[in-house]
């Protein structure tokens, strides 16, 4: 399709009968996606500076030989409490910020299927964060890895609570997971506007689809193995004791069976948030559609086979390790395909370089390098030689870093104006990407040179004399680029909320519907739910002379259906409030999900016989017991509303 011109665009106009309860205290009670999606937003960005800043620390202890900043425990707390901080309470949550934010809108829905599990999810992730962090001021933060590998983890090396706040820190996050997941699946699967069939999904729907399955098979396997340690730990059982029958393995496997599709957890969404971007700034359809959505899915497949890739050490045996080295290698080509796929949209399109589109393509360079050298780690004789070395450091940042947080911050520059009415400055952002770019690969690149030098993954201090002196000095210098960096970024975001240039409903004239609503959309997303008969709907409402292919599964528009995705200029007269029923505040999910981390707190310490918390697991009862009445009492309250 040849390039478009854009119209001049009329403004948008919503009803405003509708409305929600505002003020600080309508947070707490919230069930809006919406607030929901910004409340993952901004919860999970404070948890990504703060495992920043664990980061920079680690890195000054290691700027030069003989450290002394940070005592070995202390390092290994931080070194702990960062990686389980940007895996878990960074950048999956920024994704699931962002997806409960868009994915309603996107496929013209007014709310989540289950909008108190939503309120639900975000409280039990952020009391799951807030009780692992608790960690450092009682008694201890957990300091065996965010891998947690057994039977380093028993009480014999990890004395401490520390190792269970950590399994039950992550056990409130995980539930809060499993019942996102669940909720995008059926968000996805039922509320679709008319005409949306599967295959004509925004891209960015069909990965949080995918994501969401693939939490579903991919969690239960971390709960267990968390539930057997903390058996292991507090009641005398010994899964993992090997001197006692149980064996270490068992814990490899069920924590990588999680870790490896966890990977495909934390960029998946990327993934579709770059196909939403591109062909946005290319001004041409995304090329390939089909094959697009079709390797998400095989990636989520194949994710599941190829886990004991990090155990290659461990003398599995040729034959396991041949077919694990295989499927590594095999699941590159569903990724290929989408670089390709990328590459097709840009090649002819009218580029126009936004922030959001410097960062889609600073995603896409680094992701390749990451890629690459995960190729390398999937040959078995390699991987023996590098696993253990910072070589693997630099490919998994490459991958989680220069993959998944440069896409999320191209999301956030795209999508931003949507959420708050205002455009981030570009030029402010602009210099945000290139300081990131060149302080990212200054930091990360040389890890690999000291990878292939034989300098060892999770050590607080190396001798002088090693080689490693310099590239240690240049990384920690570099890091604290990327620290500004993201302040420049926390800068612009505050600076663009009280003054920045006001946006229109379709500032970058998108394709998808969460461009046909206000910005910032009104509380009922759709005045009217808009009818769609292609994957490209806005466009095809703003230009209907268009030509669209029968074989990607839509075809032309005519002049009659435009109206149907008209969603903000209805007659205001025509318009009903009494029509759109929408789901009441509650208190509920947040007592609800207190009582639990309450019962939580109780369980760590109900083995040292303390009285308190026997206390502390009935007062959690009780609140938890409130918290589903109250639960019931707006579920009843809707039920009438609707009727």
């Amino acid at each position: 399709m040849a390039t478009i011109e854009r119209p001049v665009q009329r403004p948008v106009s919503v009803p405003k009968a509708v409305t929600e309860p505002t003020g600080w205290l309508s947070w707490f009670s919230t069930v809006d996606h919406k607030k929901i999606g910004i409340m993952y937003l901004v919860s999970a960005f404070i948890f990504f500076v703060i495992g920043g800043i664990e980061a920079l620390l680690m890195r000054l202890q290691l700027a030069t030989p003989n450290g002394t900043l940070l005592s070995p425990d202390a390092y290994n707390q931080l070194m702990t409490m960062h990686g389980t901080t940007m895996v878990f309470l960074a950048v999956m949550p920024l994704n699931v910020g962002l997806g409960n934010y868009l994915v309603p809108l996107m496929i013209g829905a007014r709310d989540m299927a289950f909008p108190r599990l939503n309120a639900l999810s975000i409280w039990l992730f952020i009391l799951g964060g807030l009780m692992l962090y608790s960690s450092f001021a009682l008694g201890g933060a957990p300091n065996a890895g965010w891998f947690a590998y057994a039977p380093l983890t028993e009480t014999a090396y990890s004395p401490t609570h520390g190792m269970d706040y950590w399994i039950l820190g992550l056990t409130l996050t995980g539930v809060a997971s499993i019942a996102g997941a669940v909720n995008f699946i059926v968000t996805i699967l039922n509320m679709r506007a008319p005409g949306m069939r599967l295959n004509r999904m925004p891209l960015f729907v069909w990965a949080q689809m995918v994501t969401s399955f693939i939490i579903i098979f991919a969690f239960p396997s971390l709960t267990v193995a968390q539930v057997f340690l903390l058996f292991d730990r507090n009641f005398g059982t010994r899964f993992f004791l090997a001197d006692q029958g149980g064996d270490p393995m068992l814990w490899l496997h069920l924590f990588w069976f999680f870790g490896h599709p966890e990977v495909y957890i934390l960029v998946l969404p990327v993934f579709g948030m770059i196909s939403e971007i591109l062909p946005t700034f290319s001004r041409k359809p995304i090329f390939g559609y089909a094959f697009i959505a079709y390797s998400t899915v095989a990636i989520g497949f194949l994710g599941f086979l190829v886990w004991a890739h990090h155990m290659f050490g461990t003398g599995l045996g040729p034959m396991v390790n041949a077919f694990f080295s295989g499927a590594s290698m095999l699941i590159a080509i569903p990724t290929g395909v989408k670089i390709f796929n990328w590459i097709g949209t840009l090649y002819g399109g009218s580029l126009q370089l936004k922030t959001a589109m410097y960062f889609a393509l600073g995603f896409i360079s680094m992701f390749v390098i990451g890629g690459i050298s995960g190729i390398t780690l999937a040959s078995p004789p390699v991987d023996l030689q590098q696993t253990d070395t910072y070589y693997v450091v630099a490919h998994f940042h490459y991958v989680l870093f220069g993959g998944a947080i440069f896409g999320i911050f191209a999301g956030a520059f795209y999508w931003f104006p949507k959420m708050s009415g205002r455009y981030l400055n570009e030029t402010m952002g602009k210099i945000q990407f290139w300081l990131l770019l060149i302080s990212f690969n200054v930091t990360f690149g040389p890890m690999h040179e000291l990878g292939t030098q034989g300098m060892p993954r999770r050590i607080y201090t190396y001798q002088p004399g090693m080689g490693w002196d310099f590239w240690n000095l240049v990384e920690t210098v570099a890091s604290f680029g990327i620290a500004i960096a993201v302040a420049l970024f926390m800068w612009n975001v505050v600076v663009s909320l009280r003054s920045g240039q006001r946006a229109p409903a379709d500032p970058w004239d998108g394709s998808t519907l969460e461009w046909a609503t206000a910005s910032p959309p009104p509380v009922y997303n759709f005045a009217k739910i808009p009818r769609v008969h292609s994957r490209r709907p806005l466009w095809d409402s703003k230009y209907p002379e268009m030509e669209v292919s029968h074989s990607q599964g839509t075809r032309p528009m005519k002049r009659k259906e435009v109206a149907a995705l008209d969603t903000g200029d209805q007659d205001q007269a025509l318009f009903d409030p009494s029509t759109i029923h929408l789901p009441a505040p509650t208190f509920g999910p947040l007592w609800v999900s207190l009582g639990i981390c309450v019962v939580f707190y109780g369980i760590l310490y109900l083995v040292d016989s303390n009285y308190l918390s026997v206390i502390a697991v009935v007062a959690g009862l009780g609140l938890f017991a409130f918290g589903v009445t109250s639960w019931l009492r707006s579920a009843d309250r809707d039920s009438a509303g609707a009727h």
